[in-house]
C-alpha cells in the first residue's frame, strides 16, 4: 500500500559517476547505429575521426534513475502493477562521457486516480565541483489498484499535439532483442525479459522499457531539431500510452511550432500512439557540465 504521507520526502544527495562505456552501451541500447553501423560513429566509438563522441541527452534519465532509494520512502509498492507514467528531462548542461553528478530525488506529487494512483519523482543532478545544475528529470509511475483514499487527482496533463499532418516523420526500427541490450544500462525490470513476470503484470510477452523508446525518439529528435548537436538539445516531456514489443517499428511524427520549441508522438508499425503529448526544447548551444568530483 502506498503511503499517503510521502510527498516531500528525499533522498541524496548521492554521487553517481559514468564513464564513457556507459554512455556507448546506452546509444546502442537506443538504436545508434543499428541501421548504418557509420552513420552515428559521434555516438557509438569514441575512436571516430574528426567527431568527437556525444552523449544522447536522453542518457541524463539513465542517469537519475539510479537513485532507487526513494521507493523505500512510497511504503509497500507491487512492482507488477506499476508502469511508468511520463518522463521529463531538462538539461542546464551538456554530459561529458566521463562525468558524474550529486543526485538528489524527491517525492513531489501523489495524486489519487480514483482506483489507481500517480506518483510523481523529481530528480536533480548537480556538478560536484561547481554545484552548478546538470539536468533535472521528473517522472511520474501509474500504480493500478492504489488510489481510492480519497486524495486530490492532480494537474491536467499536457495538451494534445496539433491536429494536423506532422512536419516530419522520422522511422526507426527496434530490434528483437532491444530490451536485452538496453537493460544493460541498468534497468534490470523482469517485465522486459521474463515472458512468466510479464503475463503476471498483465502482457502477453516481456515488453520494450519505456525509456528504451523515450531514448529513440530523443534520437530522432535531436538529428531532426539540433542538427545532430547533442548541445542544442535542451530538454523533453512526453506521456507514454502504450507499450512497445521489441521488434516494432517506430515512427516519430513531429511538428515544428515556434522558435526552440516542437511537438511530437511515437507511433508503432500497426498506427498505435506509444509516445504521446511531447514537447522538446532546443536552441543555443549549452555548457558541458557534470565534471568529475573530488570524493573522499
Amino acid at each position: 500500500m502506498i503511503d499517503v504521507e510521502a510527498v516531500g520526502r528525499s533522498v541524496g544527495p548521492v554521487e553517481e559517476s559514468w564513464t564513457t562505456r556507459d554512455c556507448l552501451l546506452y546509444a546502442l541500447g537506443v538504436g545508434a547505429g543499428s541501421v548504418d553501423a557509420t552513420a552515428e560513429l559521434d555516438l557509438t566509438t569514441e575512436c571516430s575521426e574528426g567527431a568527437p563522441l556525444q552523449v544522447l541527452p536522453t542518457f541524463a534519465v539513465v542517469v537519475a534513475a539510479r537513485l532507487r532509494r526513494i521507493y523505500a520512502q512510497l511504503g509497500e509498492l507491487d512492482f507488477t502493477r506499476i508502469v511508468h507514467g511520463s518522463q521529463e528531462v531538462q538539461l542546464m548542461a551538456t554530459l561529458p562521457p566521463e562525468g558524474s553528478v550529486l543526485l538528489t530525488t524527491e517525492v513531489t506529487g501523489l495524486h489519487d486516480k480514483g482506483s489507481d494512483a500517480l506518483i510523481e519523482l523529481a530528480t536533480s543532478g548537480v556538478d560536484p565541483r561547481t554545484g552548478e545544475p546538470v539536468f533535472r528529470s521528473v517522472s511520474t509511475l501509474f500504480v493500478k489498484g492504489a488510489g481510492g483514499w480519497g486524495g486530490g487527482r492532480g494537474p491536467a496533463g499536457p495538451e494534445a499535439v496539433p491536429d494536423r499532418e506532422p512536419d516530419v516523420v522520422v522511422p526507426m526500427e527496434t530490434r528483437a532483442d532491444q530490451a536485452l541490450l538496453y537493460r544493460l544500462s541498468g534497468d534490470l525490470n523482469p517485465l522486459h525479459t521474463d515472458p512468466v513476470f510479464a503475463r503476471r503484470a498483465g502482457f502477453q510477452v516481456p515488453i520494450l522499457h519505456g525509456l528504451c523508446t523515450y531514448g529513440f525518439t530523443g534520437r530522432a529528435l535531436m538529428h531532426a531539431f539540433c542538427d545532430s548537436d547533442a548541445s542544442r538539445f535542451h530538454g523533453m516531456s512526453a506521456r507514454f500510452s502504450r507499450p512497445v514489443i521489441p521488434g516494432d517499428r517506430l515512427d516519430v511524427h513531429l511538428w515544428r511550432q515556434g522558435a526552440g520549441v516542437a511537438r511530437f508522438r511515437t507511433v508503432n508499425q500497426r498506427g498505435e500512439v506509444v509516445l504521446d503529448r511531447g514537447t522538446c526544447t532546443y536552441g543555443e548551444p549549452l555548457p558541458t557540465g557534470a565534471g568529475r568530483g573530488h570524493s573522499s
